[in-house]
Formats: structure tokens, C-alpha cells, sequence
């Protein structure tokens, strides 16, 4: 089966010393949002300090500074006897209670990670600053981690995502690719069929408001990253009137729809291999180094494996070209991977395929007992249940040379993508985002992210109301803690509502 976007599956926290500084040296305050007097069609009918029945949650200690609890909230907005789904939260006291401003909600992205582990590591993850004023508070969306039920589509992940061939040379094989996206799909409701066509985005952002009524705040904040970004700017744009703040890291085009979210990744994906190939070149110090020709050296690789899968450990596939692929955009997320990259490479081409093995693995979150999160079940299934378009096999293949132009190494397939062929259609596809009312809300791009291109974050600042761009120099997704400029720059706007005027650049 093959993926049709490429998921972030780490949170860099690695702290950078850099400078920073804004276009013109101006900053203003954010001001708080009135009250909305009339419902926009893309804004949910719930507003500040309006009564709307909710749960209550029950918190318990589960740690140092830590509290764990559940809330009720429907499957269906729109169906009161569709019944419940319980959503597993945590919240990192605020250490200084005399300075606490209130909650700030926190996702991972995805879509399908987990969030509660964000609170549960907030010490590791988040600057003083925002660690002294916010009860920090990670949830699992509906469908993922903690949360009931959570979507179980199947428990042997090698079946569907490491066999097959990307490049099939036969009616047969490609029809084998095709049967097992359908198979999947067919698992996937098999067993997740309540809670499924319901998980989508806009959902989540319902789930966030009840969160906030349990709490008793009139207004939160947030802090998103990566697919944390379009479900902040969704929950910006359905309840405006109770934003406090709201950072968006990593943030997505909103406006691309599933073929230009494609080709947009796969640009930035290819974009960032060439740089680490280009530097391997030029180093006599990286182990793929090839004698100044890393770029051939991994052409030749590719369609090596491509012919001929080479072993990797005991009980586990061969390695086949569109498993190292995924190994190698695994690595793409952060240049801290590019060493390994460079020996994974080096064993590749003199047939152990371990090495690769380890990042594809690492990319699909499987666990030293041989178990798998369910994060990439719960990924493409939000992906379907956010996205309106069905497309038939053949519809889907006709994109298939956009994708070899836009990721001529990273996407050489020769099949479309048919992981929502075989779902239902959507029942409430992802609003269009605009964060209209919401005040200024801040978008932070790195200058190498291949997963979500700085380009793109541009077209989300630019598509919110009150989008003010952060921009940080590196390598890598996800802009926060790859400098003091970032994160001052957050702490500023969190804590005292002070937006920056203009574009701020941290390099």
C-alpha cells in the first residue's frame, strides 16, 4: 500500500543559539477578540461564554507535576445518540500557580499522533517561560493513542506497507497493489467502523471547544505543530471569538488540496535529499561519499533494489526500493538523521539492508516487541475522512507523472494513490480556513522543512486573518527550539499578547 503523504514522526527539541530580528524592528500587541455577533458559515454556532452540554473531567495525579483524565464527547455533533468517544488528556501544572495565565492545548500532528505526550515530557519540550504561566494540557484526538475506541485497522504492518512493488512492470502486480489498499480499507471499518467516518478535522476542533468549556475558560490557547497547524487554524476558524492565542509550527498550505499537498511534499522532500546528497559529495568524511558522486551512487542503489530486494534481519522482508525510499524520508525530517543516513546508504550498497530497515521502521513507529502504534492507521484514515475526492484507479494514475516531476528520486512510482478509492464519502470535509475574528495567530516555518515547505507555511500566514510569520533557519520541520529568536518570539506572544508587526526572520 502506498502512502499519500509523508507524516512527521519527530518532534525536534534541539535548542540552537541564534539570532533574530523583524523587518522593520516593530512589534504590536494582539488584541483580544470581540465577541462574534453573527455566525460566519465556516464558524460552529458556539460562542463565548455560551452554555453548551458537555462532560466533566475527572483529573488524577499520574506523575510529578502531572494530572490524567478523560472526557465524554459525541461521536456525531449532529447526531445526539450516536453516542460518546472518550478523549484521554494531560496537563503539566503550571510550575509558578501566581503567574498562570491558563491552559494551553498542544498537538504533535500527523494527523493521528497522540498528544498526551506532549505534557508528559513538557519539561523537555517547552521554554520556562511557558512552563511557569500555562497548565500545558496534550490530548489524544478521537481515533488516536489513549483515546476510546481507537482506530485498529490491522497488526501486521509488514503485509500492507513493505511489500509490493512501487514500479509494477505487470497488470498482475499492479492489481496486487490495488487489492491490498483495498483490504485495508476494508480492515480498517471492519474494526474501527463506529468511530471512523467521524475523526476527521473539523471534529477535533469540536473536541477542543468542549475541552475548553470542561475547563471553565472562556478563552485558550494554543500551540500546534506540523497537522497540529490545520487543526489549530480550523479550531481558529470555528471558534474564533474563544482564541486567546494560537501558535501554528510547521504549518501546511490549508488551501492545497490532496494532489497539490502531494506535490508539494514531494518537493520539498526531494528538495532536502539533493542537499544531503550534495554535501555527502563534497565531504570525503561521509560514509556514502562515492568518490565525490553520492547522487549517482544513490540512483544506482535505488534501481538495484528496485530489480533486486536485498535481506535485512531474520522474519522481516527484503528490503525493496520503496522501503528504502521511506528509510530515506524518514532521515529527511531532521539533518541530526544524516549521519545515519550516510552508513544506512553505505550498507545498502553492499547488501545489507539493516540500515535502511531501522529508519523504515522508525518511520512507521514500530516498537521493540515488533508491535506498531497506531498513528499511521489513524493518519490515512483522517487523511479520507477530511478529504472529499475519490478518485477511481484510473483517475488516480493519471497524476502519476506530476508526482515523478515534482520527486523524481523520492517518488518514482509508477502507481496513483488509492488510499481513499475504497472509503465512503467524507460526511464533514475539512471547512475552508480563514481564522476571520480570531486575532493575530503566529505561523512558524523553517527555511529546509521538506515536510511542509516554507512556501506553503507562507500560503497558511497568509490565509489566516491575523497570520504573522516567524521564519527559522534550518534543516529540518518544525521551526521551535532551533533558536532562542524562535522561542522568545513565542513566549512574547503567548504569554504577553505581543505579536510581531511584520515577518520575523531567525537566523
Amino acid at each position: 500500500m502506498r502512502l499519500s503523504r509523508l507524516t512527521p514522526v519527530v518532534l525536534v527539541v534541539s535548542l540552537v543559539l541564534t539570532s533574530c530580528g523583524s523587518d522593520d524592528g516593530s512589534e504590536t500587541e494582539a488584541t483580544e477578540t470581540p465577541s462574534a455577533t453573527e455566525v460566519d458559515a465556516n464558524t460552529d454556532s458556539t460562542t463565548v461564554g455560551e452554555t453548551n452540554e458537555t462532560g466533566d473531567i475527572d483529573w488524577e495525579s499520574c506523575g510529578a507535576n502531572l494530572e490524567c483524565g478523560n472526557l465524554d464527547v459525541p461521536i456525531d455533533y449532529d447526531d445526539p445518540t450516536s453516542g460518546t468517544t472518550s478523549i484521554y488528556m494531560v496537563r503539566h501544572l503550571a510550575l509558578d500557580p501566581s503567574a498562570r495565565i491558563g491552559t494551553l492545548l498542544v498537538n504533535p500532528g500527523g494527523p493521528g499522533f497522540g498528544g498526551s505526550w506532549l505534557a508528559e515530557s513538557a519539561d523537555g519540550i517547552y521554554s520556562q517561560a511557558l512552563l511557569d504561566s500555562f497548565d500545558i494540557l496534550g490530548f489524544d484526538p478521537r481515533g488516536t493513542g489513549s483515546s476510546e475506541p481507537a482506530i485498529d485497522c490491522t497488526d501486521d504492518y509488514d503485509k500492507f506497507f513493505a511489500g509490493g512493488d512501487i514500479t509494477p512492470d505487470t497488470p498482475e502486480e499492479k492489481q496486487e497493489a490495488v487489492d491490498s489498499t483495498k483490504e485495508f480499507t476494508e480492515a480498517c471499518f471492519a474494526n474501527s467502523g463506529t468511530i471512523l467516518p467521524y475523526v476527521g478535522t473539523n471534529n477535533v476542533a469540536r473536541d477542543m471547544d468542549r475541552i475548553r468549556q470542561a475547563l471553565g475558560e472562556d478563552k485558550i490557547s494554543y500551540f500546534g505543530f506540523s497537522y497540529g497547524s490545520e487543526l489549530g487554524a480550523t479550531w481558529a476558524t470555528l471558534f474564533p471569538d474563544t482564541v486567546r492565542a494560537a501558535v501554528l509550527d510547521g504549518a501546511a498550505d490549508p488551501n492545497a488540496d490532496s494532489i497539490e499537498g502531494v506535490l508539494q511534499q514531494n518537493r520539498g522532500f526531494e528538495a532536502a535529499l539533493a542537499t544531503f546528497l550534495s554535501q555527502c559529495s563534497e565531504s570525503t568524511m561521509c560514509a556514502f561519499h562515492n568518490g565525490g558522486d553520492a547522487e549517482g551512487a544513490f540512483d544506482a542503489l535505488m534501481n538495484r533494489l528496485d530489480e533486486n530486494p536485498i535481506p535485512t534481519s531474520d522474519g522481516r522482508p527484503d528490503l525493496t526500493r520503496g522501503m528504502a525510499i521511506t528509510g530515506v524520508v524518514q532521515a529527511m525530517y531532521d539533518d541530526a538523521y544524516w549521519p545515519e543516513l550516510e552508513v544506512a546508504l553505505s550498507g545498502a550498497a553492499e547488501g545489507d539492508g539493516n540500515g535502511l530497515l531501522s529508519l523504515f521502521d522508525e518511520y512507521f513507529q514500530r516498537q521493540p516487541d515488533g508491535t506498531y502504534t497506531n498513528d499511521l492507521e489513524a493518519f490515512l484514515n483522517i487523511l479520507c475522512a477530511d478529504d472529499p475526492t475519490r478518485m477511481t484507479i484510473e483517475e488516480a494514475d493519471q497524476y502519476v507523472p506530476q508526482y515523478n516531476e515534482a520527486g523524481p528520486r523520492l517518488s518514482p512510482g509508477t502507481t496513483g494513490d488509492y488510499t481513499c478509492t475504497f472509503w465512503p464519502p467524507a460526511l464533514d470535509p475539512r471547512i475552508e480556513i480563514t481564522g476571520v475574528g480570531a486575532g493575530p495567530i503566529l505561523v512558524i516555518g523553517t527555511t529546509g522543512d521538506p515536510a511542509t515547505p516554507l512556501d506553503s507555511t507562507r500560503k497558511m500566514a497568509a490565509a489566516l486573518e491575523g497570520g504573522r510569520l516567524v521564519v527559522a533557519t534550518a534543516n529540518q520541520h518544525i521551526g521551535y527550539n532551533t533558536s532562542l529568536c524562535v522561542n522568545d518570539t513565542v513566549d512574547e506572544y503567548l504569554v504577553d499578547l505581543v505579536a510581531p508587526d511584520s515577518e520575523v526572520t531567525c537566523e
